[in-house]
């Protein structure tokens, strides 16, 4: 009862109140310890994971806007082109007075399908940049994806550590965690 600045304990209150201060001791508060840092380390891998694979998803729809953007662009090169050989027919057909407007034809379109061909040629090296960036991308993803799993395994070594007591298990759990995160150094370095 507390009135007045008296409180008077119960007789596990005291036991409780220092079991809160005191680090775990035994396997199971090691397992608890190791066990919250694995999950920590593999939520920030999952997140990472995520990021890779929109960056990646992202990148390839940059690539399929490129692609398009050429492939309208080489459309663009056949119609001139196809003005081209009727210019070139026009040549060959009428008078010798009319010919030199229609070679004048040729020649320009024989210059405009030169850039719009650089043009086009641009685009699809782009296309290409962003397909290789996605690529990678989802390389990166795979291996943030193998830690994240890697660590779960782990965390679920420990709670069978934790419900069999055996010593092996706790050993398995830190070298299931340390496969994780040297995978997870992997992607982070984009190996």
């Amino acid at each position: 009862m507390s009135g007045h600045g008296f409180h008077v304990h119960g007789p596990h209150d005291h036991a409780l109140e220092h079991a809160s201060h005191e680090a775990p001791n035994g396997i199971a508060g090691k397992l608890a310890v190791i066990t919250a840092l694995l999950a920590t380390v593999g939520a920030l891998f999952s997140y990472m994971g995520g990021l890779t694979q929109a960056n990646a998803g992202l990148y390839k729809n940059d690539a399929a806007i490129k692609k398009t953007e050429a492939a309208n662009q080489w459309a663009y090169f056949q119609s001139k082109g196809n003005k081209q050989n009727m210019a070139e027919l026009a040549v060959m057909l009428v008078p010798e007075e009319k010919k030199a407007k229609y070679q004048q034809e040729v020649e320009r379109y024989k210059s405009e399908k030169a850039e719009i061909m650089l043009g086009a040629q641009k685009l699809e090296a782009e296309s290409k940049a962003f397909d290789e960036k996605s690529a990678e991308q989802m390389h990166q993803h795979h291996r943030w994806a193998q830690a994240t799993t890697a660590l779960q395994v782990s965390i679920a070594l420990a709670a069978i550590a934790l419900l069999t007591k055996k010593g092996w298990m706790g050993a398995a759990t830190l070298a299931m965690g340390a496969i994780g995160i040297a995978v997870g150094i992997a992607a982070w370095r984009h190996l």
